[in-house]
């Protein structure tokens, strides 16, 4: 999976600080933090009564502050690391509602987590996460984050060290992260056991998907992020220079009329399991074929349909 470019900078502008009073003010962006309400007011003071063109010394008082920008140099978010004993807590906010869904907090995330470990010789980095936030109890468990503990209205996320060393090396071995819901593991963990299937596909194709699988991150259908393509899903691929909308199915739906692309099939196989975005080099009976998942157009469990 190709994740989305983005810088942490420590450099607070007063700019940067009339970014954050208008993101603050949007009760969307708000919505899971537990700021005051009116914390967008405070800033506004501080930044009426401060003359000078740097306020980072401002935003550091309670721990370190970082503005996060994308790939274009444009801030669209924030990173707060509190210092907690010999951890530290970290809290990020995508501001721009325009970049929701893009990755860029679970991009933001890796760089703080590096910054947290390696600058500051954290012992852990935490995270407090509203039960409700599912974009971002995503987007920590993207990052290896585990649960640590929780309560009626949140969870707390945690990593050590250890765990992101290991981490590290863990996917640099097999390759990003995928997740696959475990109605759709044990459906294709019956095919593959049946043996009906291998006359027509070839031992390669179905010692893929087999890989595939058994690396996979097995997920509960009704909390699978509604970015990964999953069984029965709609997607418009870009491969190759060319656009394709195709549904991943179970072999007996195979239709190349309908476009209608098998599990067990190269192009099937390297899609199942990633996310909306995604970049994938896949070997294909005719070399390495780059696969683009641009768009995800429907999504069974997304839909409630959780029969399929």
């Amino acid at each position: 999976m190709k994740e989305p470019f983005v810088f942490l900078c420590p450099e607070i502008t007063r700019e940067n600080a009339l970014k954050l009073i208008k993101w603050l003010k949007d009760k969307e962006v708000t919505k899971y933090l537990s700021d005051p309400q009116d914390v967008s007011n405070s800033i506004e003071q501080v930044v009426q009564t401060t003359n000078l063109p740097v306020l980072t010394h401002l935003f550091n008082r309670n721990g370190r502050f970082y503005m996060v920008y994308n790939k274009h140099n444009i801030p669209v978010g924030f990173v707060r690391l509190v210092k907690r004993d010999s951890d530290y807590e970290i809290v990020i906010v995508i501001g721009d509602r325009n970049n929701w869904g893009k990755k860029l907090g679970t991009s933001a995330i890796k760089e703080s987590i590096k910054i947290a470990f390696f600058e500051f010789r954290a012992q852990k980095v935490i995270a407090n996460i509203q039960k409700e936030n599912k974009r971002s109890i995503n987007a920590f468990i993207n990052n290896g984050f585990k649960v640590e503990k929780e309560s009626n209205a949140f969870k707390t996320f945690s990593i050590t060290m250890d765990q992101y060393l290991t981490s590290i090396k863990r996917n640099a071995v097999q390759g990003p992260r995928i997740y696959i819901t475990k109605t759709d593991m044990e459906r294709i963990k019956k095919f593959l056991e049946s043996n009906l299937h291998r006359e027509k596909v070839p031992d390669k194709f179905i010692r893929d998907l087999e890989n595939e699988i058994n690396r996979a991150t097995i997920v509960e259908s009704k909390h699978i992020s509604s970015d990964i393509v999953t069984m029965n899903s709609r997607v418009l691929l870009h491969l190759e220079g060319d656009e394709k909308e195709v549904s991943l199915v179970y072999p007996q739906d195979a239709d190349q009329n309908k476009n209608n692309l098998s599990v067990f099939s190269p192009i099937g196989t390297a899609i199942l399991g990633y996310s909306e975005g995604s970049v994938i080099e896949w070997e294909v009976p005719s070399g390495i074929m780059k696969i683009h998942i641009k768009k995800i157009l429907y999504q069974p469990e997304a839909a409630g349909d959780y029969h399929m």
